[in-house]
């Protein structure tokens, strides 16, 4: 029983009824809706039970509370009748609505900036450990798409031979060097971010026209930061801009440079059949989700299991073997590379768990709830956080940290532990029977390739079957 629960309640207090929505009025997946429904008979919040009580404050919806300095919070509410003419409203400071929708919005962008571009940057490190020789467990496996990558880096791929003759350059001198330059697109002062000049001619000289052009990764974020401290920048549209300047050095900058590294180091996707949905988890198996964002641990987790070792110590434990499935983003990592299956998105988090079939759920950074670790305790399931920047102080969350020096040792440490969980399932397993047949994997190389073969790759038809109209569009569907 909770204080709130033990106090007593005034005469005449109403009661506060909480309105049951049927499973099927909170999503169209038939799946969900089995382990919404489990989870109520068991108990068990999750963040479709959060969601009914969930009341959203009106004034930080229109993103109109500021509380960037010790005077405030300052909360600018529509006025009743609605605002005619001028609006009046400020903030202890003088500022404006807009400014303070402005700074609030700018916030969001540089956290998301440096979330995503963070990730980057740990690919960047693990590159050029790998093309140092530093690390044994990465090693860069695309030697064609570094090729192709390293001219946006500013990098020769070859060198001029002592008659004057053209030579290729050291596949391992290019590799230092483009991750050389790649790391040193977070903390440049001055300049460009170089992937940016990959944008279409038109857009780019857009961009310079407007000055929105990042200048390092790292920097941008930063200069967020600054214009939206107290007294700073109190001119929304100038802020926005930033915003612009920040989303570009992240999207064209960290993001891409992440996306061109781990495919150099982990190979290019190509089409592949697997599957998608809670019904991918098997009852026999010892079953790992792996939740997150970064591929450098996943893509260690994928060969720790698939060594003769590790399903040996399985079938010892009594599983048949290990089943691998992934959650949210570097799920997409290890499908699209090895035909990994998806468990699940970002709301099926916790009903993955709900399933009790899962005996580790292992996550690094980002898009991890925090209440993992609650629905965690109400089974034998393992949650195992694996990055420093990224703990859970809930529940008995344990710790692996990951270290790409160590990779494989810490995979190994992570599989073992779960085959080690397998005997300990106390609650009667129930999984869905559904999952759905799916082909993942159209990088930027399998489209090219599909439409024009090896040597006359190319997006032309699609972009003609688009402008005569035979192909409406194309979706982008990002979550």
């Amino acid at each position: 029983m909770t204080a709130e629960e033990g106090k007593e309640k005034p005469a005449g207090a109403k009661e506060k009824v909480i309105k049951i929505v049927k499973p099927e009025d909170l999503t169209i997946d038939p799946a969900s809706m089995q382990m919404i429904e489990r989870s109520r008979e068991l108990e068990i919040e999750t963040i479709f039970a959060r969601a009914q009580t969930m009341k959203p404050c009106n004034i930080g919806a229109q993103g109109t509370c500021c509380k960037y300095c010790a005077q405030g919070p300052c909360r600018l509410p529509l006025p009743k009748s609605g605002i005619e003419g001028e609006d009046t409203r400020k903030g202890l400071c003088g500022a404006t609505p807009e400014t303070i929708a402005a700074r609030n919005f700018a916030r969001m962008v540089a956290a998301g900036a440096a979330a995503h571009s963070d990730h980057g940057r740990g690919i960047a490190e693990t590159f050029l450990a790998a093309a140092r020789k530093e690390t044994e467990d990465y090693t860069i496996k695309d030697t064609k798409k570094l090729l192709e990558i390293a001219p946006d880096f500013d990098v020769d791929i070859t060198v001029e031979g002592e008659n004057g003759e053209t030579l290729a350059r050291d596949i391992d001198e290019i590799a230092v060097e483009v991750g050389e330059k790649a790391l040193a697109q977070w903390g440049q002062q001055t300049g460009e971010v170089c992937t940016v000049r990959r944008a279409p001619k038109p857009r780019y000289e857009l961009w310079k026209k407007q000055g929105v052009v990042p200048r390092g990764i790292d920097r941008e974020i930063v200069e967020i930061m600054h214009r939206t401290h107290m007294g700073v920048d109190q001119d929304y549209e100038n802020i926005v801009m930033q915003c612009s300047r920040a989303a570009l050095a992240d999207g064209w900058g960290g993001s891409m440079i992440a996306t061109d590294l781990q495919d150099v180091l982990f190979g290019c996707p190509y089409p592949l059949k697997s599957q998608a949905n809670l019904g991918v988890l098997k009852e026999n198996m010892v079953n790992i989700v792996i939740h997150g964002h970064e591929p450098l641990l996943s893509e260690m987790i994928v060969l720790a299991s698939e060594l003769p070792e590790m399903q040996e110590l399985a079938k010892k434990a009594g599983a048949h073997g290990i089943q691998l499935s992934g959650i949210c983003c570097t799920a997409n990592e290890i499908l699209m590379r090895h035909g990994v299956p998806l468990a699940g998105n970002f709301l099926q988090q916790e009903l993955a768990i709900v399933t009790g079939a899962v005996e580790a759920m292992v996550v690094d950074v980002q898009c991890i709830m925090e209440n993992l670790a609650n629905v965690a305790k109400c089974f034998h399931t393992k949650l195992i956080t694996t990055n420093p920047r990224a703990k859970i102080a809930s529940g008995d969350t344990v710790h692996i940290e990951f270290d790409e020096h160590t990779a494989l040792e810490d995979a190994k440490k992570i599989v073992k532990s779960a085959i080690e969980n397998f005997p300990n399932r106390e609650k009667e397993v129930m999984i869905p029977g559904n999952a759905s047949n799916l082909i993942a994997g159209f990088s930027y190389e399998a489209i090219n390739y599909h439409l024009g073969g090896t040597f006359r790759g190319s997006y032309v038809p699609l972009n003609d079957n688009i402008i005569n109209g035979r192909i409406r569009g194309v979706a982008g569907v990002v979550g």
